[in-house]
């Protein structure tokens, strides 16, 4: 396994040498039927020279594109066919070497990361040279398909669809692309008939191909006496999808049937004056509603992408949508994922905000590398932009940022030719390919950015972290994250986030007993994040108290557990924070329309910001994300000794709620007061302040009360059983809190059906309650919560068959008190 201990670097020596994939076979069709036979494939990792009969077809030196060669006049009956590869890292280094006019930085990533030198001069996911999460696995091989296409007259190699709204009509019309390599050498005229039988739409138009490789582009008007549903967010409405058939029937009886699915939906990037505010608004817009987006970022599942199945990619999927999320930011220093990737996101409702694969660095605009990524972006937006999941491209992770701030320490004198790079590489190259490709939705040049005023000082804004335009990246590991002021009240919030270690049974199964220690050889060798061990005691230290217990393995599963219930209560208090500034404006800042935590999901068993472990198990942060991110969800914070609550609905309309405020001591279940605060009107899709008390105030009225020794936990009811999750405000750190008992938690088990049925018992008061099964695939449908009463029923969903016995054997039951 690559991933076993100390194997990544063990394992270097592979992608520093040359290999070479070949075989021979037999061509499965008679050769003199066919105008045309082509080589095709769909992804090659990344720089090769390929052979076929000995004679040399051509090379490939960019992962991301599909390659296409001629090979009429080389096939035989027999094949023998070669692709040899060259290390990506030696490739990649020579490609530096002889950009002599100037340095493109960085040369190489921080030591932590064990990672491989000049990854940006490569078109090849950027975090297989080493990133602050991942290994370095700089791969080579054929990653996607490898297919021969044969044919006469013509051939169809790319078939899209967008959807548009036509206003001064009230219609909606579908735009279909065909891009065909037509092989004959007159052109070939014909028909194509265009069918929605749902939607009672069915269109022929006449076309004629031309010789060579060109498109079609038909104007397909939806009949007006139907109804079409259209596609919605997770959350927001249903995903619907209409069967859509176009057949070809061109001269010399020639038809291709094209059945594809048909997607209606909108998007907007809306950026205009707010008023009592500078700056610009920066929210996305779906079929004319404004949406807040929940999510996060998702990073390649596996440094080894053939490891990762439509399987794998459902669990990781279904999880985000499990958690309320609605989109997901596919981030610039991985992949363009694979089909089914998107395809389960148009299923389930998560947008995707699509980066270019550009990341953290500077990149070269020579003549060839140009070529390659223009190859690349037309490839990529003709495969992806019919998903109506994709809302958004964006040109690069951080690097407006990296130039603005001065990342690499470019001389001033030196910055104009890096900024000319710039907007060479991403405005004259990769918008302007996009926005020829694609209409249908918008694009920003970087994440983050100040959008239309980054265009404004010519792509480069001054502060691409202003929190005035644009969307904003966030991290802060030293000042204590439970303290809301210390987050920017930013128009949007794309990436923030805190580390935590993955759960013992993940990390058991790549380690050994050796390796069970917070300070060991491997748990240094596994944090690729400077510092970041250190980091996250402290932000523990600040509220918890650390483990002392003198069995190490013990104390080692206690950090694992403090550092996922840390993560999970920063990441709450940050999220609430966005979410609560959906609806206000304070000193001109707020306005807050999208929350996307760094990061979703794991490439190996490590340290790292997800909150979903690789092989999908559920970290606290994502039981907690469930709660965060609720569509109703009452929030607390409190400003110089003010305590206010908020509520937050993403709902269509207003509802009139109860808010039910519970304050109890540590020592005992019984509540020392409640108050039930009615008729309260929660507005549609805002966030508006419900309650205000000062702290002492609440305190006097619930006698015996202090700070130390007082909780207060809250909700908001409604009518039809309408309820928001039960949230809770802290009014001291956890160590300093008074009266917390250590508690006997028992759990008994029982089946129904095929979920499990987890009955708690407590007899104290007990935070931050963890159930964990070991390494039984599955999620429960609550975690890592405060345990106020005496009973509680927790379900477990399991992904793979298991049983009451088996989960018996594997449950450990964790709360704070357990620490020792």
């Amino acid at each position: 396994d690559p991933y076993y201990r100390f194997n990544d670097v063990m394992y270097r020596w592979i992608s520093l040498d040359n290999w070479t994939y070949s075989r021979t076979f037999k061509t499965p069709f008679d050769i003199r039927k066919w105008q045309k036979v082509n080589l095709v494939f769909e992804g090659v990792d990344t720089v090769a020279q390929i052979l076929m009969n000995n004679v040399t077809l051509g090379r490939t030196d960019n992962m991301f594109n599909r390659y296409s060669f001629d090979i009429t006049s080389v096939i035989k009956e027999v094949n023998f066919i070669e692709v040899r590869f060259v290390s990506a890292v030696s490739y990649a280094a020579e490609q530096s070497r002889c950009h002599k006019a100037y340095s493109i930085p960085p040369a190489c990533p921080p030591p932590v990361q064990h990672g491989e030198c000049h990854a940006n001069f490569i078109r090849k996911k950027q975090c297989s040279f080493g990133w602050d999460w991942g290994p370095s696995f700089p791969t080579q091989g054929i990653w996607k398909d490898v297919r021969i296409e044969a044919y006469n007259y013509f051939h169809l190699i790319y078939f899209s669809s967008t959807s548009f709204f036509v206003k001064n009509a009230s219609q909606w019309s579908l735009e279909i692309e065909s891009i065909f390599d037509v092989v004959s050498s007159k052109p070939i005229a014909g028909l194509v008939t265009v069918d929605i039988p749902k939607l009672q739409t069915q269109q022929t138009f006449s076309v004629k191909l031309q010789p060579g490789e060109g498109s079609i582009v038909l104007l397909v008007n939806i009949n007006k006496s139907s109804v079409v549903e259209p596609w919605w967010p997770n959350g927001h409405g249903k995903q619907t999808g209409y069967n859509m058939t176009t057949t070809f029937i061109m001269e010399a009886g020639h038809q291709i049937k094209k059945f594809s699915k048909a997607y209606f939906r909108t998007v907007e990037l809306v950026q205009e004056p707010i008023p009592g505010s500078p700056g610009l608004s920066f929210y996305f817009r779906i079929n004319g509603r404004p949406i807040f987006i929940k999510g996060s970022n998702w990073i390649p599942a596996d440094s080894f992408q053939d490891r990762v199945t439509y399987d794998t990619l459902w669990l990781l999927l279904k999880s985000a949508a499990d958690a309320n999320m609605n989109a997901l930011r596919v981030w610039g220093g991985g992949i363009y994922e694979q089909d089914e990737f998107y395809d389960i996101c148009d299923e389930l409702g998560i947008m995707v905000w699509q980066d270019f694969m550009f990341a953290c660095a500077l990149y070269p605009t020579d003549k060839n590398y140009l070529e390659s990524v223009r190859a690349e972006v037309s490839h990529q937006v003709r495969r992806l932009k019919s998903h109506p999941s994709i809302i958004l491209w964006s040109g690069n992770n951080e690097n407006e940022a990296a130039i603005a701030n001065n990342w690499f320490s470019i001389p001033h004198a030196d910055r104009e030719v890096y900024i000319k790079d710039y907007v060479m590489l991403y405005v004259k190259n990769i918008q302007e390919i996009v926005l020829t490709e694609d209409k249908s939705r918008p694009f920003i040049t970087s994440s983050p950015t100040n959008g239309l005023e980054s265009v404004k000082e010519g792509w480069l804004s001054q502060n691409p972290y202003d929190t005035h335009y644009g969307d904003t990246h966030f991290y802060d590991y030293s000042s204590d994250c439970w303290n809301w002021t210390v987050y920017p009240k930013a128009r949007f919030a794309s990436e923030y986030g805190f580390q935590s270690w993955p759960s013992f049974s993940t990390i058991e199964k790549v380690s050994s007993t050796e390796d069970w220690s917070y300070t060991s050889n491997f748990s240094l060798h596994r944090q690729h994040h400077e510092y970041g061990n250190e980091q996250m005691l402290q932000q523990i230290g600040y509220h918890f108290r650390l483990p002392q217990s003198t069995d190490p393995i013990k104390k080692f599963k206690d950090m694992i557990y403090l550092t996922q219930v840390m993560q999970a209560q920063c990441v709450k208090t940050e999220t609430e924070f966005y979410r609560f500034s959906q609806s206000e404006i304070i000193n001109g800042e707020g306005h807050t329309m999208g929350a996307m935590y760094w990061q979703l999901n794991d490439i190996w068993q490590a340290p790292s910001w997800a909150s979903l472990e690789y092989g999908g198990k559920w970290k606290l942060l994502h039981y907690f994300a469930q709660n965060f991110f609720a569509p109703l969800l009452p929030v607390a914070y409190e400003d110089k000794g003010m305590l206010y609550i908020y509520g937050v609905s993403d709902l269509h309309v207003d509802h009139k709620l109860t808010l039910k405020i519970v304050v109890h001591t540590w020592s005992s279940l019984e509540p020392v007061c409640t108050l039930a605060k009615e008729g309260i009107i929660v507005k549609a899709q805002s966030a508006i302040p419900i309650y205000k008390e000062s702290v002492n105030d609440l305190l006097e009225r619930c006698r015996n009360c202090t700070r130390k020794s007082c909780v207060i936990t809250f909700f908001l009811v409604g009518e039809a059983g309408l309820q928001s999750p039960m949230n809770y405000h802290f009014l001291s750190s956890l160590k300093d809190a008074v009266g917390i008992e250590k508690t006997q938690l028992s759990a008994s088990i029982s089946q129904q059906d095929d979920i499990y049925v987890f009955a708690l018992q407590t007899t104290a008061i007990a935070p931050f309650v963890s159930l964990d099964v070991g390494s039984i695939k599955g999620r429960f449908s609550d975690n890592g919560f405060l345990m106020t009463e005496k009973e509680k029923v927790v379900v477990f969903y399991p992904w793979e068959p298991t049983s009451v016995e088996e989960l018996e054997k594997s449950l450990t039951v964790t709360s704070l008190v357990d620490v020792v």
